[in-house]
């Protein structure tokens, strides 16, 4: 199975969210990662088919994903940002609900819910309404009704979202386990669920892919951009103007650790760290992180 989306671009008004976007996917995990309008959900909306491109196309296996139709949407499963649920039903009957509108017999959807809420962990709470849930527990059901047509393609977007750290492993272990044979496309503004899970990384900045790449190796292309930098609490803000700072840590005196990611040594006696995905992230977003932080002062 492959899923290949060709140059695909939507814009709106003269704002365009994704920028002829090309990318290849074979079954795997693909963690995607960018700012707040990076344009990461409407690029899982065009996968999915809720919106349609401004230009451009997605292909399953060489085929027009709107030619195949029906015969496509039966192989996703999507979780959108904020999934739509009636809070005056219970788990039970909302899965089941779900179910008949995939299409699956009632007899099947029966046994494959009762699976699904025991894998989710809300078996004891399936006959209670959801509007007395807790986000986590919301969001744990959406991860539930996403699967339930055992679907080949599975989106996700923002799914550890309202998990406690807890619940994320466990999550992340029901991806690791479903992925297999199956595409798996998830973004999360939570790095270390992207660095856990993922087999390729996508990020997205300004509506363009600025990186593909497997995530065993990806954290590499910031060797020798990582320092260590001790120096004193003073001079602390004056270094983060100048510099990404991606961490800093009081010590003991009157010196602060600084975690800096720059191309070259940022100062006398910086000391080269062992990079990590979150490292990459903030280097191509330190323009975003200088703004937000300069909105908040």
């Amino acid at each position: 199975m492959e899923l290949v989306l060709d140059k695909l671009t939507k814009q709106f008004g003269r704002k365009t969210a994704v920028d002829e976007m090309t990318i290849r996917m074979k079954p795997g995990v693909y963690g995607m990662l960018g700012a707040n309008g990076a344009g990461k959900t409407t690029l899982m909306r065009m996968i999915c088919g809720v919106l349609n491109p401004t230009r451009g196309t997605v292909f399953l296996d060489g085929k027009d994903v709107e030619n195949l139709g029906e015969d496509y949407r039966n192989l996703l499963g999507y979780l959108p940002q904020d999934f739509g649920y009636y809070p005056e039903f219970t788990a039970e009957n909302f899965m089941l609900y779900v179910a008949a509108l995939k299409g699956i017999a009632p007899q099947n959807a029966k046994i494959r819910s009762k699976e699904l809420l025991e894998l989710v962990g809300l078996t004891e709470v399936s006959a209670k309404k959801i509007r007395t849930y807790s986000g986590g527990m919301k969001q744990r059901l959406g991860i539930a009704q996403a699967v339930l047509n055992d679907p080949r393609i599975l989106v996700l977007d923002e799914p550890t979202a309202g998990l406690d750290p807890k619940e994320r492993v466990h999550f992340r272990n029901l991806i690791a386990d479903f992925s297999k044979d199956k595409i798996v496309i998830l973004s999360t503004h939570i790095v270390s669920d992207i660095e856990y899970i993922s087999d390729t990384v996508l990020m997205i900045k300004d509506g363009k892919l600025i990186i593909n790449r497997p995530a065993e190796h990806i954290a590499h292309e910031m060797d020798g951009k990582v320092w260590r930098c001790v120096v004193r609490k003073q001079e602390t803000e004056a270094i983060s103007r100048s510099f990404c700072v991606a961490n800093l840590h009081h010590g003991d005196d009157d010196t602060v650790i600084l975690r800096v990611l720059n191309d070259e040594s940022p100062l006398q006696g910086a000391v080269n760290e062992t990079p990590t995905l979150e490292d990459l992230y903030l280097y191509h977003f330190q323009s975003d992180i200088a703004e937000y932080r300069g909105s908040n002062r």
